[in-house]
């Protein structure tokens, strides 16, 4: 079965930088695209950022200029590079990624359980 798996959550200052990490790992034909989203206290769960095979990049506004996604498809990682983080960057930030196990089955959205990030002084 697949599993993300997410790291480098934790507690940082305001203007600080942390850098995120998913890999995938389990029976994958392929994947396409992968990205992170993110839900903070008392909100809903929100895009934040996705990337494609291709290299193609989508951010939240919220984070553009800030925020930076990539990828490596041999170790089926994406990172998320965070930087001048806000208080209301603070959330649990979850990796997902749209993943085809069988390569004649549908592919299907699969999440990680969540890293925990705190922007606070």
């Amino acid at each position: 079965q697949v599993q993300l798996v997410e790291s480098g959550g934790g507690l940082v200052q305001p203007g600080g930088s942390l850098r995120l990490s998913c890999a995938a790992s389990g029976t994958i034909f392929s994947i396409n695209p992968m990205g992170w989203y993110r839900q903070a206290p008392e909100k809903q769960r929100e895009l934040v950022a996705t990337i494609t095979n291709g290299g193609i990049r989508n951010y939240a506004d919220s984070v553009k200029g800030r925020f930076t996604i990539s990828r490596d498809g041999a170790k089926n990682t994406v990172y998320l590079q965070m930087n001048s983080l806000k208080p209301e960057d603070t959330a649990v930030y979850y990796c997902n990624a749209n993943i085809k196990t069988v390569s004649n089955f549908p592919a299907r959205n699969f999440w990680g359980q969540g890293t925990q990030v705190t922007v606070s002084s």
